[in-house]
């Protein structure tokens, strides 16, 4: 496999995740459950979003500048428009709120990935300092 190809067959994870995320909320709405079931399905929104931001840092570095960036901005994009999606599926609703709360998710992700990913170091050879170079 050469290595141009490598982002296109990883971007698979990501948009496999964004079908997934689009599926689960094209499900019709439930009164069903308390306030436990509301936090779970919360933490279920950021934990979505969380690895989606990861998901689309893996595809897109080393292929954009700023790779992490165009991650958040991504699901960030992609939050919206599924909140859009929401408002048309019978007994759910699209609400900023949750934009808000994917948004917790790609925080998450950010700060982990700017934290503990590896950075890649370049080894430059040491320069002759001018003290050091033949006059």
């Amino acid at each position: 496999m050469k290595r141009r190809d490598r982002p296109v067959l990883r971007a698979i994870v990501p948009i496999a995740l964004m079908g997934v995320i689009f599926f689960l909320s094209a499900q019709p709405g439930a009164d069903e459950g308390g306030w436990f079931v509301f936090v779970l399905r919360k933490l279920g929104h950021v934990t979505e979003y969380a690895l989606l931001t990861g998901a689309w840092w893996w595809t897109l570095r080393g292929v954009v500048a700023r790779p992490l960036g165009w991650a958040v901005g991504i699901s960030l994009a992609f939050a919206c428009t599924d909140e859009f999606h929401q408002t048309l599926v019978r007994g759910r609703d699209g609400t900023p709120r949750d934009v808000l709360i994917d948004a917790v998710g790609m925080a998450i992700a950010a700060l982990v990935i700017s934290r503990w990913a590896p950075r890649r170091r370049r080894r430059s050879s040491p320069r002759a300092s001018p003290a050091s170079s033949p006059s």
